[in-house]
């Protein structure tokens, strides 16, 4: 397939009614993968709608009474904006521009997990110190550091290419590193960031070529230490025993409160929902509708179908930005592969932890569902993030057509 596209790019003669051939010229028609332009692109303008019916109820408690029933459709518009912006900006940096940036970015990320966990410079939402306010926005560090973590795996997979499999020259470094920085996001404490943010970098160092049997030694290892925070933990013991049996009494009114209003939210649904604006749960029974849950609300007024749509948009997308990170490997373009398909995997597992919480499948673990959720610093980064792939994407369409990139 390789030494084809090879003389398709050289403009070799090949069969015109051969299907591959047609795919190709198919794809070499478009400078980008519409499906990963358009599908976040729907994604992030669906989420504005769901974040506009999940808050404008808000004002009327005493919480948010100061606030107007635009408040966070307003600000969730001016990130979109941003992080439109900023990815047309990112979009136009070649991909060698980011591997050269990428242990600078993860490195200047590090330090701002550090600043965000100093007292009066990191801002303390509901216990949890996660946010360095900027003025218009409030950045979340753990949001950056999983777009930094794909593109610095990916950039240590080469670098280390020869010593990959090496277990004490290639692993062990990198697993340092990135216990330092799950150490630092368990102090937030930011336990969902930390799951991603490791799946991330063990599945990029995975894809590079770790030695299987080390690599199933990790994930062992990565268990037992999970299932340690968990047990010396005790309110996030207490949430765990709690999402194992939600209804009973004292977990409904305590540590399973969100997930079975999220229940009763999905129960409400039913097939076709009960109407865009229409839901009940939002109306001050359903903690955080608007980020955390908004699925649940999804599932309120647009049904089981609404559900699938969402289900099957993220399938799409992942499946897609799988494929772009074969054909850069194809061209032997490693970094931008790996770093692709560690983005991919970003939002494969980041969407079904999310729906898997709403849907009581999994604990909660405070992960907002990408593109659709409220939040400035979420929404920049995986538009950022798709920038990167979408620019992968384009060069290599170049490669195809025998131009140089």
């Amino acid at each position: 397939m390789l030494t084809w596209l090879k003389q398709l790019a050289n403009g070799g003669n090949a069969d015109e009614t051969n299907v591959s051939t047609l795919g190709v010229r198919k794809l070499v028609r478009h400078d980008v993968d519409p499906v990963v332009l358009w599908v976040p692109v729907l994604l992030i303008f669906f989420g504005l709608v769901m974040v506009y019916s999940a808050s404008v109820a808000l004002p009327s408690g005493s919480k948010f009474e100061s606030y107007s029933p635009y408040h966070f459709f307003g600000r969730h518009l001016l990130s979109i904006t941003i992080a439109l912006v900023a990815s047309v900006f990112a979009f136009r940096l070649p991909t060698r521009t980011w591997e050269k940036l990428a242990p600078l970015l993860f490195v200047g990320t590090l330090l701002l997990l550090i600043m965000v966990l100093i007292p009066h410079v990191g801002r303390v939402v509901g216990g949890s110190r996660r946010w360095l306010p900027l003025g218009v926005m409030n950045l979340q560090p753990s949001e950056v550091m999983k777009l930094a973590s794909a593109l610095y795996a990916a950039s240590y997979c080469v670098r280390k290419q020869h010593d990959i499999t090496d277990f004490g020259k290639g692993f062990v470094p990198m697993a340092v590193v990135m216990g330092l920085t799950g150490a630092l996001l368990l102090l937030e404490p930011d336990l969902g960031a930390f799951m991603v943010v490791v799946a991330i970098a063990m599945a990029v160092v995975f894809l590079g070529g770790v030695n299987y049997k080390v690599f199933a030694g990790i994930v062992v290892s990565l268990l037992a230490a999970f299932s340690m925070i968990i047990w010396l933990s005790p309110w996030r013991r207490a949430r765990l025993f709690a999402y194992l049996d939600p209804w009973q009494e004292d977990n409904a009114q305590g540590s399973a409160y969100q997930l079975t209003q999220s229940l009763i939210a999905f129960g409400r649904g039913e097939l076709f929902g009960v109407g865009l604006g229409n839901s009940v749960q939002k109306m001050h029974y359903l903690p955080e509708a608007h980020t955390d849950f908004i699925l649940a609300v999804i599932g309120e007024e647009f049904g089981m179908l609404g559900v699938w749509a969402v289900i099957l948009a993220f399938t799409v997308l992942v499946r897609r930005i799988f494929a772009i990170g074969r054909e850069a490997m194809a061209f032997d373009r490693t970094f931008q592969a790996l770093a692709t398909q560690g983005l991919g995997v970003w939002f494969g597992v980041q969407g079904f932890i999310n729906m898997g919480v709403n849907m009581g499948v999994l604990p909660t673990k405070g992960l907002t569902l990408p593109f659709v959720s409220y939040g400035g610093s979420a929404v920049l980064m995986n538009c950022l993030a798709i920038a990167f792939v979408l620019r992968v994407d384009y060069e290599n369409r170049q490669l195809m057509r025998g131009e140089k990139v």
